[in-house]
């Protein structure tokens, strides 16, 4: 079995080699708090039933109370959260707004949520992680890194639906909130139906000035903490705006190809988040 930081260099290796700056002791709760959330989305996507997924969960919930509650942990993954993390004092409440959010869709898929079940999941699968790593590296502004949070993870996870959204339909998921395809008219239908409308690049244009006003945000808050520091939450950053503004050039109306950003590209963005 691939260690947490193993877990990382595979699936992020460009995330794993930002934070080899950071002191031991950060980099092995980063690396281990990534691995969670890396564990607990594959869930949603997992080739199982409703029923194996809701009781995956909720031997989380317990296993939560291992770490907690009685310091014996059982699984690989908790064992790591009470080995590396819980010296950082990061609440249970919040691993459990991760769970929460994961409930939201992975036992029933969501399709065009209301704003306030959107708000619900993107705060637990985008900014609570990302507020817990803020609380690993850079505790100090603890105001500050709640308004990062919320920028940071809310651009990153709009992003990240614009970029899927054809995958995401496929499986019948539509996370575009039901507010926003009202205003750009299109019916709440499925989530394929929706895709192939022809007003999605309205809806998706609309759904983009989100992610667009939270990357400005992020962006300030971000130069007034230490590069060090924030270098991993830097490059997420970057790699996602990147990909942004590539969809944004072509145009909202076209979801295929997803963007892709190529190797030169990617060292451009890796170089220009460590040194400049």
């Amino acid at each position: 079995m691939l260690s947490v930081g193993g877990i990382v260099k595979k699936s992020q290796p460009s995330l794993f080699w930002c934070t080899r700056s950071l002191p031991k002791s950060e980099r092995e709760a980063i690396y281990t708090l990534f691995a969670f959330c890396q564990h607990i989305d594959g869930i949603i996507h997992a080739p199982m039933s409703q029923h194996e997924k809701k009781d995956l969960l909720a031997a989380w919930k317990e296993e939560l109370a291992n770490i907690y509650d009685k310091g014996v942990p059982v699984t690989n993954i908790g064992r790591k959260i009470y080995k590396n993390c819980m010296r950082f004092d990061l609440p249970k409440s919040a691993w459990q707004q991760i769970l929460d959010s994961v409930n939201l869709n992975a036992v029933a898929h969501l399709q065009a949520p209301d704003e306030k079940t959107f708000d619900k999941y993107v705060n637990g699968m985008a900014v609570v992680p990302i507020k817990l790593a803020l609380s690993i590296v850079a505790n100090q502004h603890p105001s500050a890194n709640s308004e990062l949070a919320k920028n940071l993870g809310r651009a990153v996870m709009v992003t990240s639906m614009l970029r899927d959204i054809k995958d995401d339909s496929k499986r019948d998921c539509l996370y575009i909130p039901a507010e926003i395809l009202q205003q750009a008219d299109i019916p709440i239908d499925t989530p394929r139906n929706v895709v192939e409308n022809k007003n999605i690049g309205s809806a998706r244009a609309l759904f983009s000035e989100q992610a667009e006003a939270c990357f400005k945000n992020a962006e300030r808050l971000l130069n007034k903490m230490s590069k060090k520091d924030v270098m991993a939450l830097r490059l997420i950053k970057n790699i996602c705006l990147c990909q942004f503004e590539m969809m944004k050039k072509r145009g909202w109306d076209i979801i295929s190809p997803k963007p892709k950003i190529n190797y030169i590209k990617s060292l451009g963005i890796i170089y220009q988040t460590m040194f400049k």
